[in-house]
């Protein structure tokens, strides 16, 4: 499960909306508990990509560097990552897949459609090695408070952030990898 804050929930959902129509990108940092990925803060980083930034991302090293060591001044690991996909599903895509190294870590992504986040979709990336590596569907956990004053709620938003919406098909590892 991935846990994070109606703050942060929305604020990576923002960004997708301000760099519209390219992908945003950013990393999460917080904490592995048994069977959650808790968000501490998501920091938001550059998308390098200059020749499609339309439906690529990329963060510098240097840059994915710098986050990490700001999050072990603060006692805090990368948990995952999160980026957007303009005009397009929250469903991970082949390039998505084979970018993706960091196992035990979410992988976060917003459909923005027309300039409007909508759906929300978390991946966690399970396996031990490269070659085993695989997507699982990972539910979302908003915890917050609406209401100032009022006691904070857990709403558990499956995969998407839209009520009602289906979830996304999960595909198999060989046609994920593009083989």
């Amino acid at each position: 499960m991935l846990c994070l804050s109606q703050q942060i929930f929305d604020a990576l959902r923002q960004h997708g909306e301000e760099t519209y129509p390219h992908e945003c990108c950013g990393v999460l940092l917080g904490r592995f508990e048994p069977g959650i990925n808790a968000v501490e803060d998501a920091i938001r980083a550059g998308n390098t990509r200059t020749d499609s930034a339309h439906n690529r991302y990329h963060i510098a090293p240097q840059e994915l560097v710098k986050i990490q060591r700001l999050g072990r001044e603060r006692g805090l690991d990368i948990v995952g990552f999160y980026h957007s996909h303009p005009d397009h599903p929250a469903q991970w895509s082949p390039t998505d897949f084979a970018e993706a190294h960091w196992i035990g870590c979410s992988y976060v992504i917003t459909a923005v459609e027309q300039g409007a986040a909508r759906q929300t979709n978390s991946f966690l990336l399970a396996g031990t090695t490269e070659d085993d590596k695989r997507f699982e569907n990972q539910k979302i956990s908003v915890t917050g408070q609406d209401v100032p004053g009022l006691p904070p709620q857990s709403a558990s938003t499956g995969l998407s952030a839209e009520p009602g919406e289906s979830e996304p098909e999960e595909l198999p590892a060989r046609e994920a990898s593009g083989h």
